[in-house]
């Protein structure tokens, strides 16, 4: 049986589909910085996208399930075959799967001149193709231990079922749809984080002669896993029932010590690893701002969707692993320059301005500056990582 490896080589297409990371990579980059900006304008001319939905809906849906959803396509595209031991799904399924996502991007924007059942059903289509592919894969190499990633990805596809069906009759803007999508991601990110980034860590601090490594999974992540998913589903279900406050400050406390115990602050040197601590930490913060919404000045109540999450750990952790996994995947060296720097702290303004406009009543140039941050990041990441994800290394 040939390898992956060979695989790749033989394959002639373009090289941008000869792994699921670099399209969607590229087109999750594209469409962060295009979107936020499209959004960023709307608001300031006071005008309404072209959709059926609202643009407050339209916003809140390409940022979870349009962005977000491509992210972890090109993840788990490159992920699962490291798990199963099959090859790689690569060239025209991978160009099929870009296609039906490029798609439903463009029909939700364009909608309002569409049948009313078109443009949702394209972009519904995306999530359950890829779980088809991804069940095949985990299916065929008998790696039964990771078909809890296929839920996750099927989770997430009904969460867009119920986010659309609830555009359609109102707002989906604080809906159960979108909660349930947010909450499926944040416990996506402390599933993979919590192997991910201790193994980094550990991998680069072992290389610099560091002693005092990250404590290694145990039963207090279990703890730690286990109170954070019942505090989402909670929060999902019944947000302003007042256990759900508890189970939030609980997951939240826990999620701190579990972040500590990484011995993050000891990364500072190499920001590739550094990075994936400070978008973590905005797991509990999110936790805490749910258990003390409402209760705290300026704090938004359960039944909004706390910016720390959606901006700080999920377009933080995402950003942090399409860098780093960018550069791991195409044969490059693990190390960050200016640029990646300079792409962080751009991140980095957008999450803390976003999370301080929470905070402050009719502060609008807030909201600016955490999207011009947002902007500049994601484009930044367009701009250096072309190359790296559409040429061979030379």
């Amino acid at each position: 049986m040939s390898t992956s490896s060979e695989r790749r080589r033989a394959f002639t297409g373009p090289i941008v589909f000869s792994h699921g990371f670099r399209p969607f990579f590229l087109v999750a980059g594209i469409w962060a910085a295009l979107a936020l900006l499209v959004w960023t304008v709307t608001l300031a001319t006071g005008n309404d996208v072209p959709s059926q939905m609202t643009g407050a809906d339209w916003h809140m849906h390409e940022m979870v399930f349009g962005y977000t959803s491509a992210v972890i396509a090109g993840f788990l595209l490159t992920a699962v075959p490291n798990w199963t031991g099959r090859l790689p799904v690569v060239g025209w399924p991978v160009a099929g799967l870009t296609g039906i996502w490029v798609a439903g991007r463009l029909a939700l924007y364009t909608s309002e001149y569409l049948p009313v059942f078109l443009a949702p059903l394209i972009d519904i289509s995306f999530l359950l193709v890829l779980g088809i592919v991804i069940a095949r894969e985990v299916i065929s190499g008998k790696n039964w231990r990771n078909m809890k990633v296929l839920v996750i990805v099927l989770l997430l596809a009904l969460a867009n079922i119920v986010f659309h069906i609830e555009a359609a009759n109102g707002s989906a803007y604080s809906g159960y749809g979108v909660r349930l999508g947010i909450g499926t991601i944040i416990f996506l990110i402390t599933l993979i984080g919590g192997r991910v980034i201790p193994s980094f860590t550990r991998n680069w601090m072992v290389r610099s002669g560091i002693q005092k490594l990250p404590t290694p999974m145990n039963r207090f992540d279990s703890i730690a896993l286990a109170f954070g998913g019942m505090a989402i589903v909670a929060w999902v279900i019944i947000p302003e029932f007042t256990i759900v406050r508890l189970l939030n400050l609980i997951a939240g406390g826990l999620h701190l010590v579990r972040l500590a115990r990484w011995s993050g602050w000891r990364t500072l040197a190499e920001p590739l690893v550094m990075i994936l601590h400070v978008t973590y930490l905005f797991i509990p913060i999110g936790f805490l701002m749910l258990a003390l919404g409402g209760l705290v000045p300026g704090w938004s109540g359960p039944l909004q969707i706390p910016h720390a999450w959606m901006v700080g750990a999920i377009g933080g952790m995402t950003l942090a692993m399409m860098t780093r996994v960018s550069l791991g995947h195409s044969g490059r060296i693990l190390q960050s320059s200016r640029a990646i720097v300079a792409i962080y702290l751009a991140f980095l303004v957008a999450a803390v301005f976003r999370i301080a406009s929470e905070m402050f009543v009719a502060a609008d140039y807030l909201l600016y500056i955490s999207a011009t941050g947002w902007t500049l990041a994601f484009a930044g990441f367009v701009v250096v990582y072309f190359p790296i994800l559409t040429q061979p290394k030379k």
